[in-house]
């Protein structure tokens, strides 16, 4: 991991159409992973084909997966819990889910809107606490990309390490449990919920998890099968959830730390 932070990261493209082989033809990138172009030496997106007409977004394709795991969402109802700057919620509705998007800060959420506008993308965007706000309906299903300590970026935001202390990995933990309980209230019975955090510490990844399933035994985990990741089996975890790192794909640029688990409400 701290030999691949030395590197200057690759630039990842979500193509709106799935189409991953085309535009890295286009681009002269490669398609990896789950449906992603990886690109190389690039200063300026925005000068790319296919930017202006919103073809594609930026994020990274370990971002990409966590929306994965929802499954076939077409013509379902996705709360995107803590969702700016968008991508996950660009990923959703491309896919054809009825998606809300939700964050708690009304400016962020006008970066989801300027590229919901350019890729001629649908949601609803609603700028709210998602500790105290509940939909009228509970949803089929929902992602919550949780705030973290966004260690698994370090090699996009050096300066992090920096900013973060464990006290904040600790603030942030209880944050995230707090909004693992909200969406409780917010998923149908039978629903899925998808919990992803930008981060290598186990505090804002498995620990949440588990000390969620003893507070709510309602839940239960879905386990991850690496054919729904793009084949990496080295990201699934023992206990079945996604566990990516910096050094995987280590020869093709690597990839952003992220955690993620899919639960579903009512198992049994």
């Amino acid at each position: 991991i701290a030999t691949q932070h030395l590197n200057v990261p690759p630039v990842d493209l979500s193509p709106k159409a799935d189409d991953a082989d085309t535009w890295a033809a286009k681009l002269g990138g490669q398609a990896i992973l789950a449906g992603s172009v990886r690109l190389a030496g690039l200063s300026d997106v925005t000068a790319l084909d296919g930017f202006e007409t919103g073809a594609w977004w930026v994020q990274d394709a370990a971002a990409r997966l966590p929306a994965k795991l929802l499954g076939d969402v077409k013509g379902q109802t996705v709360l995107d819990l803590c969702a700016a700057p968008g991508g996950k919620t660009l990923e959703i509705a491309a896919a054809g889910g009825i998606v809300t998007a939700l964050d708690i800060s009304a400016k962020r959420l006008n970066r989801v809107r300027d590229n919901l506008i350019r890729t001629g993308l649908n949601a609803e965007l609603i700028a709210a606490d998602a500790r105290k706000w509940r939909p009228e309906t509970p949803a089929d299903a929902v992602l919550l990309d949780a705030p973290c300590s966004s260690t698994g970026t370090l090699r996009r935001h050096p300066d992090i390490q920096h900013l973060k202390s464990a006290a904040d990995i600790i603030k942030l933990a209880q944050v995230q449990n707090g909004l693992l309980d909200a969406s409780v209230d917010m998923l149908r019975p039978g629903g899925l919920l998808v919990f992803a955090t930008c981060s290598l510490q186990p505090e804002e990844g498995p620990e949440r998890i588990d000390a969620f399933l003893v507070r709510h035994p309602e839940f239960a985990r879905v386990p991850i099968q690496a054919s729904e990741i793009g084949g990496l089996d080295a990201a699934v975890t023992s206990a079945g959830d996604l566990r990516t790192l910096p050094s995987q794909l280590a020869g093709q640029g690597g990839l952003d730390g992220f955690f993620a688990a899919r639960l579903i409400k009512n198992a049994a």
